[in-house]
């Protein structure tokens, strides 16, 4: 459920995300290395971390076994073919200066691509900014959802559904709260966080690259779920919420993605993707 700010007599801090940036890639075939070594070594931090306001940064895989488990087959909508995206990297931007980093990132990339900084041996999947609507805890002392992408979680599960008519993404997650449903989905489980957003009303333009799939609209709810453990042992419950979701005439999921962490400084997983 939704804590309040000031849960067990713990008191609220003012650094608080508001927005995201989150992109799905895959390596071209025979770059796997080179990409991930790039991406971790320069562009993770020229591109992004060193920005204004930028909170955090975390970056995730999925393996092929992992790919295998994404629901539901066939749709494209997010993801085209739906394994595609091998990484996921995910940037926490404080709140009230969206504005700021983003003119600081749209100079940044610029000068990086004109500079020979940029890769182009890869494809984008789904790269999008988001604004938090909200965030969920299993437990009443648990991680800020703040300081999520800094608590090496070791997996998330990452959702994409569409509200239906009558329903924006704001509504479906204040409904699935106050319904109980985050905490059903959580209770017993590795779950320890459900995070909810839907694209910024602004999005970025004139980008040097194809950025794959669109961020949706106001109807388009995107959740992250932050876990501990093996991520593929929530997979069921995480189906079930979502089965359960559209049968209330709530939502339709269009892409449930696991990932793991990637390990920092390695190349691991690199010859696991397809």
């Amino acid at each position: 459920m939704t804590y309040p700010l000031e849960a067990g007599g713990l008191h609220d801090y003012p650094m608080k995300v508001g927005s995201m940036l989150l992109t799905m890639v895959d390596p071209n075939p025979g770059f796997e290395k080179a990409y991930n070594r790039w991406y971790e070594r320069d562009h993770y931090y020229a591109g992004c971390m060193v920005g204004p306001h930028q909170m955090s940064g975390s970056r995730w895989v999925a393996t092929r076994s992992l790919k295998d488990l994404r629901w539901p087959a066939g749709d494209t909508a997010v993801a085209d073919p739906t394994d595609a995206g091998s990484y996921v990297a995910i940037y926490w931007i404080e709140a009230g200066h969206h504005a700021e980093w983003e003119a600081w990132g749209q100079q940044t990339v610029a000068w990086l691509y004109s500079n020979g900084r940029g890769f182009a041996e890869r494809r984008h999947t789904h790269t999008n900014m988001f604004d938090l609507l909200g965030a969920a805890n299993r437990d009443p002392d648990g991680v800020p959802i703040d300081v999520a992408l800094d608590s090496a979680y070791d997996g998330i599960v990452a959702l994409w559904s569409d509200a239906r008519p009558g329903h924006s993404a704001a509504s479906v997650h204040a409904e699935l709260d106050a319904d109980g449903a985050y905490d059903r989905l959580m209770a017993g489980s590795g779950i320890e966080i459900i995070s909810s957003w839907q694209p910024v009303s602004k999005p970025a333009t004139d980008q040097p690259m194809d950025l794959g799939s669109p961020a949706g609209g106001p109807e388009r709810l995107v959740q992250l779920l932050f876990l501990r453990g093996d991520v593929s042992a929530v997979l069921d419950r995480v189906r079930a919420h979502t089965e359960a979701v559209a049968a209330a005439g709530l939502a339709d999921v269009h892409l449930a993605a696991p990932f793991v962490r990637t390990v920092v400084g390695t190349d691991t997983y690199v010859e696991q993707l397809w």
